[in-house]
């Protein structure tokens, strides 16, 4: 058989495979219109397992079936891999999330010398295990390891957390109000454009609940607190992992 002809073979094979995937994610996108019209659909895939597609949605990862029918939420894990497939997938879509907050609206700790890792930590300026943590971190910086701060006060907005973080923003050396902050200065209020709405909105996109949290590189989240040894020894532990595909 001519390589042409092979070639039109294959292609007349794939087209109801094709049809049949527009026809999933048409059922799926119906669905979950129905169930929950406000929410909007980032991105629907081939799950992990025949007969449901894969949905991310809010940042988070659900499970629909082909027809739209039923609809699945939960971890799903490999049990031949032993991997947690929903975790490590909704870890690939919070990276992109996070990694797309230019460096020059973080607070950045870098670590000493060439960094051998970066952490993202959502923080909250009144937050205890958050103090705690910042009050460590020339140690975790002198283990290599550079800390990225974004925002997130957990009382939400137009309340005293906010506005601190707001003025720790606003102040002239960030740096040192943050650190001031974190020790239990109150921070003089300020105004100005600052992203702390835009991170708080963030953190509830990548399913942060409390603070600190603390994202590993690959975007997964290894912790709330976590002392200098054992921070590094997660981040030493994930290094030795293969990632999983989406």
């Amino acid at each position: 058989m001519g390589v042409l002809a092979l070639g039109a073979l294959f292609a007349a094979a794939l087209l109801p495979l094709a049809a049949q995937a527009a026809d999933a994610d048409t059922a799926v996108r119906a669905a979950v219109a129905a169930l929950a019209p406000q929410l909007k659909i980032d991105k629907i895939e081939p799950a992990p397992m025949a007969g449901f597609r894969q949905v991310i949605v809010g940042g988070q990862v659900v499970y629909v079936s082909d027809d739209g029918r039923y609809l699945m939420q939960g971890t799903l894990f490999d049990t031949k891999a032993k991997v947690d497939l929903t975790s490590a997938r909704a870890a690939i879509e919070h990276k992109t999330r996070v990694d797309a907050v230019p460096q020059d609206q973080r607070i950045v700790f870098g670590a000493a010398g060439k960094p051998k890792y970066k952490v993202t930590v959502f923080t909250d300026i009144d937050c205890g295990y958050c103090r705690k943590l910042h009050s460590e971190i020339a140690e975790i910086n002198k283990l290599g390891i550079e800390v990225d701060y974004l925002f997130f006060p957990r009382s939400g907005p137009n309340t005293p957390s906010f506005d601190k973080a707001v003025a720790v923003w606003c102040a002239a050396d960030r740096k040192a109000a943050f650190t001031a902050a974190k020790a239990g200065v109150e921070p003089k209020p300020a105004q100005c454009d600052n992203p702390v709405a835009a991170q708080f909105a963030l953190g509830n996109e990548v399913g942060v609940t409390g603070t600190p949290t603390i994202l590993a590189p690959d975007g997964s989240r290894i912790g709330g607190y976590l002392p200098p040894d054992q921070l590094l020894a997660r981040l030493q532990a994930l290094d030795k992992k293969t990632p999983a595909s989406p």
